[in-house]
């Protein structure tokens, strides 16, 4: 009965294949149900610290502190779009102004497109008559589908604080259901993985709220430098979509270059708007990411991006956003399960980060240099499972 089946290499890998295609299957076909989830299993990790907070230091008993923390969360997000739509109906009000300091630019260009390209501004209006038709013609689809998925994201925005509450509530009941899918031997190789598991999460979901808001406030204090109007508006927007890996900051330079016509058809405007959001992103990838977002896992540049390719064409924004915090767990798991350990090895980041050069410290990508072995050092107290999902028990566990 304890004879271990060995495969051959062929077989193994064919194996791992159906394995990866069914769990992208089930993940794509069930993703109205499972990104919900995981985004709450995300915050969930993210209001812990809080829940226990009030409950070992104001002695709150677990279900008012757990419905304390998620509805302070809520009243966050409350607060940042009421902010948010009032900026933008402002905002609104300018179209006027933006669609003629664009019909301005776009006759600059016209003009320099006939003078260096001998092409007429009517065979040039031929041109962009002929794409709006294309254009037009999948408009009612577009906006079929946005009205789809502004559906969809109203009721996920209704169902992610009721599940935040219940898996805070039932956490020990989840914990005790992992443990009786494992022998006991394996209960402290389990305990370890899930405690890494918490601080990864929540030191990479804790860092990305720290550099959202340092990207909101260097971007808004750069646009009032140079006179952008909606400064404070546009610098937020960037802070949040930057959250969407590597893509995000170009849709916020866009959406800042639009909303700078707001104020002046002047060319300088737009090359400033451009400038701050490049500097930006260099102190954000230089100093900020390396610093303060920085996981207790680090995950190499070419798995992100594929992750978050993936992630994309998944489950769109949200599989994108995703797609870095599930890295980081199958890594965990994968460097603490022998027979995994080489994809958590594929999946690290083991390149020195500088090298010293007369005091100075500059980047260095020398992958023949010796990794060191990084050792994860936590002061949270491993969960102790028992046999119990009594709330009297559970608290004690949590303490």
């Amino acid at each position: 009965m304890n004879d271990i089946l060995k495969f051959p290499f062929y077989a193994k890998l064919t194996l791992t294949l159906l394995g990866l295609i069914a769990i992208i299957f089930i993940f794509y076909i069930g993703q109205d149900i499972l990104i919900p989830v995981m985004m709450s299993f995300l915050f969930a990790i993210l209001l812990y610290p809080i829940v226990q907070f009030l409950k070992s230091k104001l002695y709150f008993p677990h279900v008012l502190a757990v419905m304390i923390a998620v509805i302070l969360f809520v009243l966050i997000f409350i607060g940042l779009f009421v902010f948010l739509s009032f900026q933008i109906s402002d905002f609104a009000d300018d179209f006027d102004k933006i669609e003629r300091n664009i019909n301005i630019h776009l006759s600059n260009i016209q003009g320099f497109i006939r003078d260096n390209f001998h092409l007429s501004s009517r065979e040039q209006k031929q041109y962009i008559d002929t794409a709006a038709e294309d254009s037009m013609e999948k408009g009612k689809e577009i906006i079929g589908t946005t009205l789809m998925s502004f559906t969809d994201t109203l009721v996920n925005l209704t169902l992610i604080p009721i599940y935040t509450f219940l898996i805070l509530l039932y956490r020990t009941h989840f914990l005790l259901f992992l443990s009786k899918l494992f022998k006991k031997e394996n209960h402290e190789q389990l305990k370890n993985i899930l405690t890494n598991v918490r601080v990864a999460i929540n030191s990479y979901i804790v860092g990305l709220i720290i550099e959202m808001i340092l990207i909101s406030v260097m971007t808004t204090l750069g646009f009032m430098l140079i006179g952008v109007k909606y400064a404070i508006l546009l610098g937020i927007i960037t802070g949040i979509l930057n959250l969407i890996p590597y893509i995000g900051i170009l849709f916020a330079g866009v959406l800042s270059i639009v909303a700078s016509l707001t104020g002046s058809p002047d060319l300088s405007i737009i090359v400033g708007v451009i400038v701050i959001t490049v500097v930006v992103q260099l102190i954000d990838n230089n100093i900020i990411v390396p610093l303060i977002v920085s996981s207790k896992v680090e995950i190499n540049a070419f798995i992100s991006i594929v992750g978050i390719i993936i992630g994309g064409a998944i489950a769109g924004v949200s599989g994108m956003f995703l797609a870095l915090p599930i890295l980081a767990v199958l890594k965990v798991i994968f460097d603490r399960i022998e027979s995994l350990e080489p994809w958590g090895y594929l999946m690290g980041d083991h390149l020195p980060k500088t090298y010293t050069w007369r005091n100075i410290k500059l980047p260095l990508f020398d992958s023949e240099s010796t990794p060191k072995k990084t050792i994860i050092k936590t002061d949270i107290v491993v969960p102790i499972f028992t046999e119990t999902t009594t709330e009297n028990d559970s608290n004690k566990t949590d303490d």
